[in-house]
């Protein structure tokens, strides 16, 4: 017995750790799609940006994030003890046997949650792009990373009360992967950056008529695209959290199955509604409608048929063409469109889990997500504000028309195609 549970710790804790890799290979797929659908002159400073968000997640969430979602406490010595999980499923086998329920490395689940933080926060990075200082940047990272996405975590899949006032499982509320706890969240502190930022100067006309401003790199936006897709079957698949059994073996293959269908339909989705709007096949459509389907599904994976997977995704590729065209008559400027992925879909995805869910219900959902965004929001504002009272979060016009590279970074992506002089 004791050599069957050491291996299932062993299974599970690699599984864990291999579905972490692909969720921090994430980071490169949010890099490449941002880096591609900004302009070349901005291009070196969302390099920057998603870079140094991932180190500063990994940092804050080491110093208190974890510990602030999962103990309640401040620092990570309270949090995280290697053998804690271990020692109490030894003990409770040697009471009562082994029951097969998921023990892995505690470090090896921060890992896995640690690349989760990241996600949300980069999706700010692209929202905001194109004319946000990097420092003022890197600073709302910090305490996005170290509190306002811990706090909500805390009350989602930490199992702590909201203020100590209620319980948001026992009210209904399912978020399997994290449509609403990582991607609406990001979304939401996106949108606040993106309202007290301001649109881009040009992006829209003197009637108010929104002015395509075109990425400087579709391959690169592409490539980042895959990249994501492929990450995110750490993400959906890590979060079965383990593998060892045939049951959660079987789990994690629908899980599987489930995301890649979702997005599959999600990009025929938004070509398909980009082709009758526009009358054209519009790439970057396509591209938001797989990330679309991808967002949506993630709330929850694990129930729905792999039809019914494939609705949601559909619906969830449709749906972001029309948020993303309304977003721009109300000059809500993104860059990237993620605000619209990652927030107006993850809600839809949120509302699609009882479908398919029994543990979950409608009021439930709609009392988390509001709980979620509210949080998110209200705190954000409060961060930006401070921000821009302080060094500012917007660079000038001239440093805009400049570009963020030359003017935050010294250097540029593509100096061979810049004219001198």
């Amino acid at each position: 017995m004791d050599q069957v549970f050491e291996l299932q710790y062993a299974l599970d804790t690699f599984y864990f750790l291999i579905c972490g890799a692909l969720v921090m290979w994430m980071a490169a797929g949010f890099a490449m799609l941002e880096a591609g659908l900004v302009r070349a002159k901005n291009t070196t400073e969302i390099l920057t940006k998603n870079v140094a968000l991932f180190a500063i997640a990994c940092i804050m969430y080491l110093i208190c994030g974890y510990a602030i979602m999962y103990d309640g406490g401040w620092f990570v010595s309270s949090a995280i003890a290697p053998d804690s999980l271990v020692a109490d499923a030894l003990a409770a086998k040697a009471e009562n046997g082994f029951d097969g329920d998921a023990v892995y490395s505690t470090a090896s689940d921060f890992f896995f949650q640690v690349v989760f933080v990241a996600t949300a926060m980069s999706i700010v990075s692209g929202a905001v792009a194109e004319r946000m200082k990097l420092w003022s940047f890197l600073l709302f990272s910090v305490v996005m990373t170290g509190f306002i996405y811990p706090m909500e975590g805390s009350w989602t899949w930490g199992g702590q009360k909201v203020f100590g006032l209620y319980d948001l499982a026992e009210a209904g509320f399912v978020d399997f992967a994290g449509s609403g706890i990582v991607h609406m969240a990001g979304a939401a502190a996106a949108l606040s950056g993106v309202i007290f930022l301001g649109a881009r100067k040009g992006k829209y006309g003197p009637k108010g008529e929104a002015r395509a401003i075109p990425g400087a790199n579709l391959p690169l936006a592409t490539l980042g695209t895959f990249i994501l897709w492929m990450g995110w079957f750490g993400f959906n698949g890590g979060s079965v959290l383990k593998t060892s059994d045939v049951s959660n073996a079987n789990a994690v293959a629908l899980v599987f199955l489930n995301t890649n269908a979702a997005a599959a339909t999600g990009a025929i989705g938004a070509l398909l509604i980009a082709r009758l709007k526009f009358g054209k096949s519009d790439l970057t459509m396509l591209l938001n409608g797989a990330l679309a389907g991808l967002v949506a599904i993630t709330a929850g994976p694990d129930t729905p048929t792999p039809l019914i997977a494939s609705i949601i995704g559909l619906i969830a590729g449709v749906i972001v063409v029309f948020s993303i065209l309304a977003l721009d008559k109300i000059k809500i400027d993104d860059p990237v469109g993620a605000i619209s992925v990652h927030g107006v879909v993850g809600f839809f995805g949120l509302m699609c889990v009882p479908l398919t869910n029994s543990d979950s219900s409608f009021s439930g959902q709609i009392i988390g997500a509001v709980t979620i965004f509210a949080w998110v929001f209200i705190t954000s504002s409060i961060v930006w504000l401070a921000l821009r009272a302080t060094i500012g979060i917007r660079v000038t016009e001239e440093e805009e028309y400049k570009g963020m590279d030359v003017v935050d970074c010294g250097m540029e992506a593509y100096p061979e195609f810049t004219k001198q002089g």
